[in-house]
């Protein structure tokens, strides 16, 4: 299978296919095919990953689309931003942030994943429900906004608003932490909490968010 990434800050993932190759999406996740290629909705994992699948924002079937000869099939991002591309080892997973999955090669495992730690899923930004996507295999993400990858030391922290935080290494740990000082609260514009990462692993961080985006068009509605 090889990949192509076009369309700069509307970003489209261009996969082309051998005859026999397959790659999965949500349910109607593509946006154009080209050449002999059958669609094919799926539970993939069985129905109990269905359902998390469901709970971490993706839909409850999956779609497989296996090329019966040379084939193209293009996959739009959903918001501005970036596409990016992980190589998944067997049994390596990456934890994402809800409706973060694109596509990916066929044998990749997408599954839920709760946030263990009650601050960082109440105050974190992302949600106490995650995605957890586990390779083998090439796994697409959409990132809203620029992305910025930052590798992470052993016990190396990093700070950053909450909801930046678009995809980490299962190795990295997520939590949340209050900004000191009253007047920093109130009158600093960041917000009452940060979200914190420690490593040791990879992050990306993104710099815009569904729910600022939103926050910033709401403002200029009209109001009764």
């Amino acid at each position: 299978m090889n990949y192509n990434i076009v369309g700069g800050n509307l970003p489209a993932v261009i996969v082309k296919l051998a005859l026999g190759e397959s790659i999965v999406s949500q349910a109607g996740g593509r946006t154009w095919a080209r050449g002999p290629v059958v669609t094919e909705a799926k539970a993939e994992g069985g129905v109990g990953k269905a359902f998390g699948r469901m709970l971490s924002g993706e839909s409850l079937m999956m779609s497989v689309y296996t090329a019966q000869g040379a084939a193209e099939i293009g996959f739009a991002s959903s918001f501005p931003g970036q596409i990016v591309a992980r190589e998944l080892r067997p049994g390596e997973s990456i934890i994402a942030q809800k409706s973060a999955f694109l596509c990916a090669t066929k044998g990749v495992e997408l599954a839920v994943h709760f946030q263990k730690k009650l601050g960082a899923g109440l105050f974190g930004g992302e949600g106490f429900i995650m995605q957890r996507i586990t390779g083998p295999g090439t796994v697409f993400f959409e990132i809203d906004g620029h992305c910025q990858e930052y590798d992470l030391a052993p016990g190396e922290r990093i700070v950053c608003d909450t909801g930046v935080l678009a995809l980490m290494d299962s190795t990295c740990q997520m939590d949340i932490q209050m900004v000191k000082g009253i007047k920093n609260m109130v009158f600093g514009g960041e917000g009452m909490f940060d979200t914190v990462i420690t490593g040791p692993g990879k992050i990306h961080l993104q710099t815009m968010t569904l729910s600022s985006i939103a926050g910033l068009i709401a403002s200029f509605l009209p109001k009764k």
